[in-house]
């Protein structure tokens, strides 16, 4: 049985994630108090035929009963009920938005008077040492809807078993790190078609785009030793028992190099064999 447990800050998307599980076949529950997650894990043993895979969702709704979570994971790692751990990430700026604009009160509002920044900043504090834990890290700040239930889909179709999930990520400088990178790598020193008026207005998906990267001699030297760190690393994290790498690759706007670096990743992980997916988070923002 495949047990995910998913949790993150209040707005970051914890629905939208679920009702993505549910497409692709989990069996889910929403706002569990972790008391009864042991419980409920039992239950879903024990149907174990019609439930192979089942996510239940733990988040600060649950008000003090929340507070007994690390306690019930440390007690279901004692008792060998393995479990993996999801958690919906954004930014303090996206967060504070979305609240606004559906007009949602906050979870902890009333513990804050009130602030909406305070209430997220306090929301942060509590659940940093479950993000520590965290098996799979997603940071929705400016995933699309689609673009979320795509990484689900990438994380949790196929063998379970498959220990490692690499997920290349591009990214442009000028709307911010992502939060759940483990690697980052900085490719604005490579040739930029932006000022290539013929280019500009394409990405790195297109060939033209492609072809001016990748022919630069800069380009090809930074790929040779990029991709051998790469390939020199992945053995280490499996071996610590790693779930999920994401590779994040930035310029500065998220169009071109990065998304042509990420994508020619992509490929050189796919001809090991890999269980790898990619992502281009800014290629459609102006």
């Amino acid at each position: 049985m495949e047990f995910l447990i998913v949790t993150g800050l209040s707005g970051a998307g914890k629905t939208r994630a679920i009702n993505a599980l549910e497409d692709i076949g989990f069996f889910c529950a929403d706002n569990i108090p972790p008391k009864i997650i042991e419980t409920f894990y039992e239950m879903s043993q024990q149907a174990q035929k019609t439930l192979s895979q089942v996510a239940v969702v733990t988040d600060i709704r649950g008000g003090n009963m929340f507070s007994s979570l690390l306690e019930t994971l440390d007690q279901m790692k004692a008792e060998h009920k393995e479990y993996k751990i999801l958690f919906l990430d954004a930014n303090d700026y996206v967060l504070v938005n979305r609240f606004k604009e559906t007009r949602r009160k906050h979870p902890l509002a009333d513990n804050c008077l009130g602030s909406l920044e305070q209430a997220v900043q306090l929301e942060r504090s509590v659940l940093r040492p479950v993000k520590e834990r965290a098996d799979y890290i997603i940071d929705t700040s400016y995933l699309s809807p689609a673009q979320l239930k795509e990484r689900i889909s990438s994380l949790f179709l196929g063998d379970a078993s498959d220990a490692l999930k690499i997920h290349c990520l591009s990214f442009g400088f000028k709307f911010g790190l992502p939060a759940e990178a483990d690697l980052v790598s900085d490719v604005r020193c490579l040739p930029n078609p932006f000022y290539v008026e013929s280019l500009k207005h394409l990405t790195g998906l297109d060939k033209p785009v492609q072809d001016y990267v990748m022919k630069s001699d800069k380009t090809k030297g930074f790929v040779k030793r990029f991709f051998s760190l790469i390939d020199y690393t992945i053995p280490l994290y499996c071996n610590e028992g790693k779930s999920q790498l994401v590779i994040a690759i930035g310029c500065t706007g998220g169009h071109h190099r990065s998304v042509t670096i990420a994508q020619v990743l992509y490929e050189h992980l796919m001809e090991q064999d890999l269980r790898v997916s990619v992502t281009h988070r800014d290629i459609h923002r102006k």
